[in-house]
């Protein structure tokens, strides 16, 4: 029984397992206190809400337990519990590292985000902000890399794919994060399809 269960451990684990995990590798809080369940609790909260797409949280069906799928348990480690980097910052790194997991298992070459040049009058829906503030932005990386990153065509103003990659890692990194969680779930679509484990929880929640 013991051998089953660890070979499950491999996928998700319970709470109970990540807070000793978390432990022992010593993460501590924001403000360097041991981490708690009701910490832990908390954690996953916010990781549900920023990334409920992932679906590494099991639903109940069975018990009253829950389940982090093992990629959540690596996000609560790389992104939530460290505190080298702000939360954003590090939720990019965690996406870019598993994107290049992903494509290497699925034997795929690396995919760029950027390919298409935006219409300059689509940009306010695109990022969800403000057209001034995206106009601000543009003009600030095109002063930094002394290049221009708008085009006319015909009577329709755009801008380039590169600079719409800039102002996604510069200036509005949750459009980037958003685009990164995308391609991560378009890749663990295939992962399945391919006939690897993901969100299975085996009935056992």
């Amino acid at each position: 029984m013991q051998s089953i269960q660890d070979e499950l451990d491999k996928f998700f684990l319970s709470y109970d397992k990540i807070l000793m995990r978390l432990n022992i590798l010593k993460l501590k809080t924001k403000t360097g206190n041991e981490i708690t369940h009701k910490d832990l609790r908390k954690a996953i909260v916010v990781m549900q809400k920023k990334h409920s797409n992932c679906r590494w949280k099991s639903e109940k069906l069975k018990s009253k337990k829950y389940y982090i799928l093992i990629e959540g348990y690596y996000w609560l480690i790389y992104v939530y519990f460290q505190n080298e980097k702000n939360l954003l910052d590090a939720d990019i790194n965690f996406f870019i590292k598993r994107i290049e997991l992903y494509e290497k298992r699925l034997e795929l070459d690396s995919k760029s985000l950027f390919n298409n040049d935006i219409a300059y009058s689509q940009l306010e829906n695109y990022f969800n902000r403000k057209i001034d503030t995206i106009r601000k932005a543009i003009q600030k990386l095109e002063r930094k890399y002394n290049i221009n990153l708008k085009f006319l065509n015909g009577n329709q103003l755009y801008v380039y794919s590169k600079g719409i990659e800039l102002l996604c890692k510069e200036c509005f990194k949750q459009k980037y994060l958003e685009l990164l969680e995308q391609y991560k779930m378009e890749l663990t679509e295939q992962y399945i399809k391919a006939g690897y484990i993901y969100d299975n929880f085996f009935y056992l929640n």
